[in-house]
């Protein structure tokens, strides 16, 4: 059988950088859709701000849906 080219260590910082490049996207699609109101830097630090908040509670849910069920694989 063949085994996984990576790592443990690689494995986790793939992950790491998977997760942050969702909240960022997440963030960076806030604040692209906000620009269309013609905001004022303030109101788009805002907006970004909100939106990493609101990437990290969607990769909760997502990660916490993805465990579930991948239980139900099992």
């Amino acid at each position: 059988m063949v085994g996984s080219s990576l790592t443990d260590e690689e494995k986790s910082v793939a992950n790491t950088r998977l997760k942050v490049g969702f909240v960022l996207l997440v963030a960076g699609s806030m604040v692209l859709m906000s620009l269309y109101i013609n905001p004022t830097p303030g109101e788009l630090a805002v907006v970004f701000a909100l939106g990493v908040v609101i990437g990290v509670v969607l990769l909760w849910f997502v990660l916490r849906n993805l465990q579930e069920f991948r239980e139900t694989l099992r």
